[in-house]
């Protein structure tokens, strides 16, 4: 059962990952976990998560790795490379945490999805690919590789909404491979551009609404980005 401070969204600090949960999950029984980008908190993705799913209990959780006045997942060495060690330290504690929170709040796993920001995405991804049976559905916003190695996982059964921006020059460039890899370990692909740059908004709302409801799974082109 889902306590009083956790459907006001109190911070929850009794978990390995500081989070809060928002909803209480009575007209669904769907989650959403939210991931946030870099150099924020949980609190900066919980107002457009519930325009992408106004129905599902949100679980909002916050990176452990300080960055400028917010938190990130794991430690960077240049935008677009990423601390190894850190990666899986991190990846191995969030798996731990959504079948700790999982049973610490009442939530199904296999009726959840893995929202994931920019480094909040980079960790979804890596969650699936180092830690398989976790993630059923994962909606990354703004990805990329960042594993330099991969185990041989088979992410069959898996769904994975990938949307990137037509305008985004730093992560942009390589959604495409992102796409590539998880669709060669077997998860089912909906790749989407949007005209806009590593910032996102309304369309991506829109676009992740449809997909969570059912009427845009997996029926998205996989296409290049610009």
């Amino acid at each position: 059962m889902i306590g009083d401070n956790a459907e006001n969204g109190a911070l929850t600090l009794d978990l390995a990952f500081p989070h809060r949960v928002l909803g209480t999950g009575e007209k669904s029984r769907d989650c959403l976990f939210v991931l946030h980008g870099s150099g924020v908190d949980e609190t900066s993705m919980m107002e457009l998560a519930r325009r992408m799913a106004r129905d599902a209990l949100l679980v909002a959780v916050r990176g452990r790795v300080p960055q400028e006045e917010g938190f990130r997942w794991f430690e960077r060495i240049t935008p677009t490379r990423f601390d190894q060690d850190s990666i899986r330290a991190e990846t191995a504690a969030f798996a731990a945490f959504a079948r700790d929170a999982a049973a610490r709040h009442g939530l199904d796993l296999d009726r959840a999805t893995f929202l994931g920001y920019s480094n909040g995405a980079n960790l979804v991804s890596s969650l699936m690919l180092l830690h398989p049976g976790i993630v059923r559905g994962a909606v990354l916003l703004r990805p990329m590789p960042v594993l330099d190695q991969v185990p041989s996982t088979d992410l069959a059964g898996t769904r994975t909404l990938i949307i990137a921006g037509a305008a985004d020059e730093t992560y942009g460039p390589f959604a495409p491979a992102l796409v590539t890899l998880l669709s060669r370990h077997g998860s089912e692909i909906d790749a989407r551009i949007v005209p806009s740059g590593h910032e996102i908004g309304d369309p991506d709302a829109a676009i992740v609404g449809q997909w969570l409801g059912g009427s845009g799974a997996g029926k998205g082109p996989v296409e290049p980005t610009a």
